[in-house]
């Protein structure tokens, strides 16, 4: 059996990690011009839905790995099912998001496989017979080309907002469960509570609306004009590193090089300069507004749209606009 390429599709509790359609979206384009087929892996209990969801794009299939050792993320669990899938499916190409998932068992994987890993891609492109990978490097002032000549199959992770989820190509998938030995693999970790539902943590790559703010707001006690517009909006709020530093905001809030990377639909920042190590956290999203005092903020660069003005005027204007035009 021979697989071109096979995404990997995240999952948790039953619900799909929508960066892994982004996925499957530069799976697509890959296949595009290779004419490979694009098929996904989705592992776990009790995940028809996600694979259903899955199956609902252009994919050959969709493949279910379910077994009780898979009923909790394990990276020891998740490498001795995925090992052998691959091992079964023989893919030129395995396609994933850049999670802390991923990142926490493909360096495993592709060692356990003895293959090459190209992490924190932000593009790909076909140049001839090859698949061409672009990393950044320097806290993404350069873009890198990577060609890889190893021997198949070749993984490689793709930054959160690389790709658009909402351009994957509709399909209909067959959904195949695939059977794997799981009786030799041991788990040597036991799980606790996930992160993610501690008191105020926050996964912020899964939010549509993001309302972030910097330095310009200039005290913590200004902070509810800004979460006023949040919550108008109905977005998530955010901050840049000073603010997390000086903890006016919890860390899981943080937007950068040493935070989270999203891509939301909407990205406003308020009273954000625009420096490269946040700018490398949220420069994916479709959508950028900026409202700064600074005409010269290397923010308004990469914004869609700006503000210049005071951030004390100009927000909560916009908030009662917003309560308005909802009603």
């Amino acid at each position: 059996m021979s697989e071109g390429i096979l995404v990997f599709i995240e999952q948790r509790d039953g619900a799909l990690n929508k960066t892994s359609l982004e996925a499957i979206v530069a799976a697509q384009r890959i296949a595009a011009s290779t004419g490979d087929k694009v098929s996904a892996i989705v592992l776990g209990n009790g995940i028809a839905n996600v694979a259903s969801e899955v199956a609902a794009k252009k994919l050959e299939k969709v493949y279910t790995l379910e077994d009780d050792r898979l009923n909790e993320y394990t990276p020891d669990g998740y490498v001795g099912a995925l090992k052998q899938a691959i091992e079964k499916l023989s893919p030129r190409f395995v396609i994933l998001s850049h999670t802390y998932q991923v990142r926490d068992f493909a360096p495993r994987l592709t060692t356990a496989l003895g293959k090459t890993f190209v992490t924190d891609c932000i593009a790909v492109r076909v140049d001839g017979s090859d698949v061409v990978f672009t990393r950044q490097i320097f806290q993404g002032k350069i873009n890198t080309d990577v060609r890889v000549s190893a021997e198949s199959p070749v993984f490689a992770s793709f930054q959160s907002g690389s790709y658009r989820a909402d351009l994957a190509e509709a399909g209909a998938a067959a959904v195949e469960p695939l059977a794997v030995d799981m009786s030799g693999v041991t788990i040597r970790t036991e799980t606790e509570p996930k992160f993610q539902e501690a008191k105020q943590a926050v996964d912020l790559t899964q939010a549509p609306l993001i309302v972030a703010v910097g330095r310009g707001i200039k005290s913590q006690d200004n902070l509810p004009v800004v979460q006023a517009l949040a919550d108008a909006l109905g977005a998530e709020i955010a901050a840049s590193r000073p603010i997390c530093d000086n903890e006016w905001l919890p860390m899981d809030r943080q937007i950068g090089s040493s935070g989270q990377t999203v891509a939301p639909k909407l990205y406003l920042a308020v009273g954000i300069s625009g420096a490269i190590q946040h700018v490398v956290g949220m420069k994916n999203a479709q959508t950028i507004v900026a409202i700064n005092k600074d005409a010269e903020a290397p923010i308004f660069d990469i914004a869609d749209y700006g503000i210049v003005g005071d951030l004390f005027e100009i927000v909560p204007a916009l908030t009662e606009e917003i309560k308005k035009a909802k009603g």
